[in-house]
């Protein structure tokens, strides 16, 4: 072990029990250093940006902060993979989420395996939000001004021969969606696969959950649309900070 790491290490993690600071001396007495070895290391993790000193007080820095706002998002990322993955394997469906973030169609994580594949990308999911179920389940959640902008980036075009047709076909059925209802597609962006979103709109964040399958198994769409309803109902308090990532 490398013992210089090891006291740097104790002392920033001192430092952090401390959130209105603590001075040098303290700060060896609570990590069993020396004066002398503590000084050193607090001057050095201060010139790293790891702590800051003010009117001779320690506290955390920059470079730390970062570290630890890091950690939280991956592990915030790491509770919406690993809750996906149950819903995949209970229900037997690929499972999607994603969020409409800084004006785009953003896919933030799929859940599928082998034998349950995901639907290939083939045409770029931002561009196509009018043609897939989870761009219009977002697409339905914008207010008039954001979908306007949208489709006048990514206008309507036809995917499949099951497309909606044009803008106006487009904002009809957008209109006529229920935010408590799933959002359902039957090969509008790749032929032979159905897919279903449902709406979740966290804060001002819309978002959605969604699953796909081969249009040979179409009648299990809804009732694994609705399983998918209840098991995000029960958990969506506990993930509504995770899936805002």
């Amino acid at each position: 072990m490398i013992g210089s790491v090891q006291r740097a290490m104790r002392l920033l993690e001192t430092v952090a029990e401390h959130p209105y600071g603590a001075p040098a001396k303290q700060l060896a007495r609570e990590t069993g250093l020396a004066l002398p070895t503590a000084y050193h290391l607090l001057r050095t993790l201060v010139h790293e940006g790891y702590l800051r000193r003010e009117k001779g007080l320690f506290f955390l820095g920059e470079a730390a902060e970062r570290l630890s706002s890091s950690g939280a998002q991956q592990k915030r990322r790491s509770t919406v993979v690993d809750t996906l993955a149950r819903w995949r394997d209970a229900i037997g469906v690929p499972v999607y989420y994603a969020r409409y973030h800084e004006g785009e169609i953003d896919v933030v994580c799929v859940s599928d395996t082998p034998g349950i594949p995901a639907v290939q990308e083939w045409a770029d999911f931002r561009e196509t939000g009018h043609a897939h179920a989870i761009g219009q389940c977002l697409l339905s959640q914008l207010d008039e001004e954001s979908r306007r902008d949208h489709l006048a980036r990514y206008p309507v075009r036809s995917v499949t021969p099951y497309t909606v047709r044009d803008d106006h076909h487009l904002q009809r059925r957008l209109d006529s969606m229920r935010r408590t209802e799933p959002v359902v597609e039957c090969q509008e962006y790749a032929l032979g696969t159905v897919c279903a979103a449902l709406p979740i709109t966290i804060g001002t964040t819309a978002a959605t959950m969604a699953i796909s399958l081969p249009a040979h198994q179409a009648d299990r769409l809804l009732p694994a649309a609705l399983q998918l309803q209840h098991e995000a109902g029960r958990l969506l308090g506990s993930l509504a900070i995770s899936i805002s990532i």
